[in-house]
């Protein structure tokens, strides 16, 4: 039987409403693609296995991203962690590749992917035009998964992209797969909310691949829940990383999208982490509006409509309990896994979860 998500589950975020899906995929013109990589079981033999590990992809928009580029930024709340082409997109504001998500290792496979699918589609690049540098980042699924292999390899970027859809897998699948999130099974998980602006209504969708934490850290609706749970689990050494990604087509610039940004830590830390030394937490963040043709020669001459920072607040609260939601539902869905070594992270157990979260009137 299919483990529910949060909300299904009666856990609740906030009073903000939901987009349809509840997935960063609300916003318009957003697809997510995973390539799942699992095989083999028992004992770690460098280079051959077990496989616990995999490729996850978001596309901004369906149209070609080196020539019609996102609004984007980053914010690293701690840079124990990798994210290719941040220079870059610091200085220009832009995002201009797919985002990609792998393991720490696996980085440079990702990068080389996301690369050459880029330079099919733009045979100009890197002659007339500007030369590709790919937006990846990463966290560490060395525990579950045999990292030395790099078994994550370019072709299996091209996969990810060509499963990409509207209904986001969550938990174990595609980068997620080895991923521990306060101690318990993670991987990726996303929500979205729906917000009105002066009349407008728009959209901030959240997608995390969460692998930080420890497990009495874990907080749900302000309920200490790791330290109450009597399931045993493990506890890794390592705190792991998390990167978020926020999606929005609220017509924001760089600047804004960087204050976006940071509001994703806020919701890190309603479920219980403090950004532990050995983690990185990068949270980036892109607006699907104000697409300009970078091949233009008046691309950069174009007057964007933007809103106003006295109007952003509503989008701040959106991110916040966005970013909660998508924590605990990559929990919710995270089903136990058994990697290298026989190490072994069990999912959430949710009824237990649940009945703490009862006993302290939040259900």
């Amino acid at each position: 039987m299919s483990r529910p998500r949060a909300r299904e589950a009666g856990v609740r975020f906030g009073d903000v409403p939901t987009g349809a899906r509840n997935s960063v995929t609300d916003v318009k013109g957003v697809k997510v693609g995973h390539c799942t990589l699992r095989s083999g079981d028992g004992k770690l033999v460098p280079g051959e296995g077990p496989v616990r590990t995999g490729v996850t992809v978001i596309l901004p928009h369906g149209d070609n991203l080196y020539r019609n580029p996102v609004k984007g930024t980053y914010f690293a709340l701690n840079g124990c962690g990798g994210l290719t082409g941040a220079l870059q997109t610091k200085e220009f504001g832009v995002i201009d590749s797919p985002i990609g998500l792998t393991n720490t290792m696996g980085m440079a496979s990702v990068a080389e992917g996301l690369v050459r699918y880029t330079l099919e589609r733009n045979p100009l690049a890197g002659i007339e035009h500007d030369t590709v540098i790919p937006t990846v980042s990463e966290c560490d699924d060395s525990y579950l998964n045999d990292a030395r292999g790099l078994h994550v390899r370019p072709e299996h970027v091209h996969d990810a992209i060509a499963a990409a859809d509207d209904d986001v897998c969550e938990g174990a699948v595609g980068a997620g797969s080895g991923m521990v999130c306060y101690d318990f099974k993670g991987g990726i998980g996303t929500s979205s909310r729906v917000v009105e602006v002066q009349g407008e209504k728009y959209t901030v969708g959240i997608i995390v691949l969460s692998n930080h934490g420890e497990r009495d850290e874990l907080t749900v609706d302000g309920v200490p829940v790791g330290k109450m749970l009597t399931t045993f689990n493990p506890h890794r050494e390592e705190n792991g990383s998390i990167v978020t990604v926020v999606a929005t087509d609220a017509p924001l610039d760089a600047r804004q999208l960087g204050r976006i940004a940071r509001r994703a830590g806020m919701g890190l830390a309603l479920t219980g982490s403090c950004a532990n030394n050995g983690s990185g937490d990068i949270m980036i963040a892109f607006s699907t509006v104000n697409v300009h043709d970078r091949c233009q020669e008046d691309c950069f001459v174009v007057t964007d409509h933007l809103l106003v920072d006295r109007e952003m607040s509503p989008l701040f609260r959106a991110t916040v309990d966005c970013t909660a939601e998508a924590i605990i539902n990559s929990l919710f869905k995270g089903e136990t896994v058994k990697g290298r070594d026989d190490n072994t992270v069990p999912g959430l157990p949710i009824d237990e979860t649940l009945e703490l979260l009862k006993a302290h009137g939040r259900l």
